[in-house]
């Protein structure tokens, strides 16, 4: 059943768990997070990113998951991962989105509020949830005491721009980064700041750029053929912290796509004569399934369906 990140998020934040939101770009990927949630009993949250609307087309991924969540007994929300602008947050809203996200981050502050706060106006009319986002992703390990503050999510601002907008849920920028290499050294998040934010924020906070980045995934793909040397994640310690400290929502989707990569490599590699796709495509699909079982339990939606 289909309901919106607020109504899952603001369960969590009650009981102290955090609910994954997971990629998708086609039927696969869907088929994955879907079939884990069940199995799992875990609420979850299918993200589509403007990418994913680019290649695998808006109606058609929008009526996969509807499809899916009228099938389902776990809720289940559909949502605009980074939206990008306003035109595609209301196309977003006539195909059925449950919640939607518009990343104004790279703004300044006042252009930021303005572009979310516009996004508010068009969704709650609707009964649908709204995620801004304050503070950018970016490996920070090597910057400056000044750039670092430039990029990570200043407690003060986040009230201000919560109360300025109407959100129904806040991304924040911690230290952690989108894609395969997020360290170069040990990995440094500043849950002091989190902490901060959290005193300060009411409403549900979320992480972006979270994937742990397996090794075991990273040397599976590399065995066979892939380039992946200094890939590196989120250790499942931080993420355990990052829970107890009031973060709600998780983004995953890196760990994922090196699931399908690894796997659809190994399939090709040790089954040459292989030319089926729904024999290169399902053992992909159930490795992307077992990553997300797994981030189920470390976030501790399991059985809070």
């Amino acid at each position: 059943m289909l309901v919106t990140n607020r109504d899952l998020l603001l369960a969590a934040k009650r009981e102290a768990y955090a609910v994954g939101a997971f990629n998708i770009q086609n039927l696969e990927s869907l088929l994955a997070v879907v079939e884990a949630a069940v199995e799992e009993k875990s609420p979850v949250i299918v993200a589509v990113t403007p990418s994913a609307i680019k290649y695998a087309g808006l109606n058609y991924l929008a009526k996969l998951v509807r499809s899916a969540a009228e099938s389902s007994l776990v809720p289940m929300a559909l949502h605009l991962d980074h939206g990008e602008d306003l035109e595609t947050v209301s196309k977003c809203l006539d195909a059925g989105f449950t919640s939607v996200m518009i990343d104004g981050s790279h703004l300044k502050f006042e252009d930021n509020v303005a572009i979310t706060k516009r996004a508010v106006d068009l969704a709650h009319p609707k009964g649908v949830s709204v995620e801004g986002e304050l503070g950018r992703l970016a490996g920070v390990e090597e910057k400056t005491v000044e750039e670092r503050e430039a990029l990570l999510t200043d407690p003060q601002d986040a009230e201000k721009f919560v109360r300025l907008t109407g959100v129904d849920a806040l991304a924040v920028s911690i230290g952690t980064s989108h894609g395969a290499y997020k360290f170069k050294g040990e990995p440094q998040l500043d849950f002091e700041r989190l902490s901060l934010i959290r005193e300060k924020v009411d409403v549900p906070l979320v992480l972006h750029g979270a994937s742990g980045v397996p090794q075991w995934i990273v040397e599976k793909a590399a065995k066979y053929g892939a380039q992946l040397a200094g890939a590196k994640g989120i250790p499942e310690e931080h993420i355990k912290k990052a829970i107890s400290l009031g973060i709600t929502k998780i983004n995953i989707d890196t760990d994922l796509r090196l699931a399908f990569t690894a796997t659809v490599r190994e399939v090709l590699a040790t089954n040459p004569k292989e030319f089926d796709p729904r024999k290169i495509l399902g053992p992909a699909k159930e490795a992307m399934k077992e990553v997300v079982k797994a981030k189920m339990r470390l976030f501790g939606s399991s059985g809070k369906a």
